[in-house]
């Protein structure tokens, strides 16, 4: 049975409490509006340095969504969903723009050394251990995106399992990058289970 889809714009404390992870969606077109106003909330991201390593992939072509489908083992909510993001870092990406992420507020000459100093501090590792750097400040990013999608009336569910490299040929996404998650959204046709969450005093310690 449908159920009555979420008011909009809900405040963060209702959006947090109300979401659950939804797997059935109403076949109901998101617009490039929507679209474009969760995003524009994604973005305010706060970064380690500001790098901004997360880069977003929006499909809703539907033959993409059937193979992604099959790249995920055949999760149905894959193609329930109107729309399917996959977050991934792409920490490359943001080695070879460095000058793009410092303020523009510093003067010229301390642009030079904030650049300077990062590619020399990620000179030093590996790109696996830069894409793993990346991906702890892509998750943050990933809070944001679920927590924007169901303030704004929608619903979604967060997935890691898929085959990785089967996607990454799907898209044509580089070697080098990491996934956040696959996240189908959508107005939810469907009710999630109960939140089952570990006691405030096993996660949160006082010294």
């Amino acid at each position: 049975m449908t159920t009555q889809t979420i008011k909009k714009n809900l405040t963060v404390k209702e959006a947090i409490e109300s979401r659950h992870s939804i797997r059935k969606f109403e076949q109901e077109t998101i617009t490039k509006e929507e679209l474009t106003e969760i995003f524009e909330l994604v973005r305010l991201t706060p970064s380690a340095w500001n790098l901004q390593p997360w880069r977003f992939h929006v499909i809703t072509d539907n033959q993409l969504k059937e193979k992604l489908q099959e790249a995920a083992y055949g999760q149905k909510q894959v193609t329930s969903a109107p729309a399917v993001v996959l977050v991934v870092s792409d920490m490359e990406d943001v080695i070879a723009h460095l000058s793009e992420t410092v303020h523009p507020g510093l003067s010229p000459e301390r642009q030079q050394e904030e650049v300077a100093n990062l590619s020399s501090f990620f000179s030093g590792m590996s790109v696996e251990e830069r894409g793993q750097w990346g991906l702890t400040q892509t998750n943050i990013a990933l809070g944001f995106l679920l927590t924007a999608i169901q303030g704004l009336g929608f619903a979604s569910v967060p997935m890691l399992g898929f085959d990785h490299e089967k996607v990454k040929e799907l898209l044509s996404l580089p070697e080098h990058i990491k996934f956040g998650a696959m996240v189908p959204f959508g107005r939810q046709a469907s009710e999630g289970y109960e939140h089952h969450r570990f006691p405030l005093d096993k996660i949160v310690k006082y010294h």
